[in-house]
């Protein structure tokens, strides 16, 4: 189909998403553009995944593209241990990790922060209806430390590489969810190596909405990645990607250099 303008694509995508959705019946299309992106994710957000057209895909693609361009694509093609600030779903680099929770299907909270729902959200609904079929296979959630890989469809990155990091209820993260956290870092890292990749950008798993203490979550990423990265034959360039500046000044102190411009 050819839309006489974005704004009537996205009016279009909305109006098919509004019927996938039962709890946005009756939801009215706002005229102005920021709004209707809006409106677009969240509804987006909300889907179950179920099948959907091949001339929805077509427009979603389009738009999705589109707003790819207005962010711009960051091309990391570098070597070794890097820092780079920012939205990951800015990156070109053979896979970013996401910390998914144990469903493995994205967020459904509507136009949440965070990284588990932008991923989804720049990826498109391809890649819930991948996860889901990737957990149908498996028959139960995912367990906390372990990996899977998908596509990363209108990501700029080739693959997702998605990770259940530990949620910490107390204070102070005991030996078993240390463990867990590198087991996170491992498994990915792993996973990566075994399918050949060059590149991994990785978000800090597990602080956040799940409250490991970023201090200590950084310490135990940059370990893992050291130790693995000495005998990698495959991968040659980690990213640790921080979107915070605390993030930031802890993994400039753990790695002593300074954060990758773009």
């Amino acid at each position: 189909m050819i839309y006489a303008s974005r704004s009537e694509r996205l009016d279009w995508l909305i109006s098919r998403l509004i019927e996938d959705v039962p709890q946005a019946q009756g939801i009215r299309i706002p005229a102005d553009i920021t709004d209707k992106k809006r409106l677009f994710r969240a509804l987006m957000n909300v889907r179950e995944p179920k099948p959907v057209t091949t001339e929805f895909l077509s427009a979603q693609d389009e738009e999705l593209q589109y707003q790819l361009e207005e962010k711009s694509v960051v091309n990391l093609d570098g070597e070794g241990i890097e820092i780079w600030q920012g939205d990951i779903t800015r990156l070109k680099v053979d896979a970013i990790v996401n910390a998914a929770n144990s469903r493995m299907l994205g967020c459904f909270i509507p136009l949440h922060g965070c990284i588990d729902n932008a991923i989804h959200s720049a990826a498109g609904v391809q890649l819930r209806l991948e996860c889901a079929e990737v957990m149908k296979g498996q028959g139960y959630e995912e367990p906390t430390g372990m990996a899977k890989i998908t596509n990363g469809y209108n990501l700029p990155s080739k693959y997702v590489i998605h990770t259940v990091g530990p949620i910490i209820y107390g204070d102070t993260p005991n030996d078993t969810e240390q463990r867990l956290l590198a087991d996170s870092y491992r498994n990915c890292l792993s996973l990566a190596e075994k399918q050949g990749l060059r590149s991994i950008a990785f978000c800090c798993i597990s602080t956040g909405e799940f409250h490991f203490p970023n201090e200590l979550a950084a310490k135990i990423a940059v370990d893992e990645v050291k130790t693995f990265m000495s005998k990698a034959q495959n991968i040659k360039h980690v990213i640790f990607n921080v979107f915070k500046d605390v993030d930031k000044d802890i993994y400039k102190k753990l790695l002593q250099q300074n954060i990758v411009s773009e």
